[in-house]
């Protein structure tokens, strides 16, 4: 079967250019590995050593504020004690969150960029989960606890 091998990159319109490429290189750690010095694109890679780019910003959104455009953005991070670390830099930075929750298969952080997209920060799990399942959690609790959740799936 022909198929693709995996997702290269993900291009977004901003608003506020100079506020998105905080938001992903201070507050997300990405790095920008290279920007159109007219300020047409900022090229950014979590793994600049391996891969140029994964999310490329450019100005230019026009479309109504609140408007659905992009579905969500989704970071891998290595463990669940990182994905508790951004959970407070993301409340430190004001952030605003949608949903902290388990799928069984990964714990999730779902916030919102500074344009409103909805960026889902996870780790993944060792679990088979049937999804979807979207169940909230608490990073307060420890790391034990979290992973009996996300092995328990779905509340009987």
């Amino acid at each position: 079967m022909l198929a693709v091998k995996e997702l290269g990159h993900v291009g977004i319109y901003c608003t506020d250019l100079q506020r998105s490429k905080d938001f992903y290189t201070r507050i997300l750690g990405l790095t920008i590995t290279d920007e159109d010095p007219d300020g047409n694109i900022t090229f950014l890679s979590a793994q600049p050593d391996e891969e140029h780019h994964e999310v490329a910003l450019c100005p230019g959104r026009d479309v109504p504020a609140g408007a659905k455009v992009i579905q969500q953005v989704s970071f891998i991070v290595e463990d669940l004690p990182t994905l508790k670390q951004f959970y407070h830099r993301l409340k430190e930075e004001g952030v605003r969150f949608r949903s902290v929750v388990s799928h069984g298969i990964a714990l999730a952080i779902y916030c919102y960029d500074p344009d409103d997209n909805v960026v889902e920060i996870y780790a993944k799990t060792p679990y088979k989960v049937a999804q979807p399942l979207s169940e909230p959690v608490d990073l307060e609790l420890s790391d034990e606890e979290l992973l009996a959740i996300a092995e328990g799936g779905a509340p009987s």
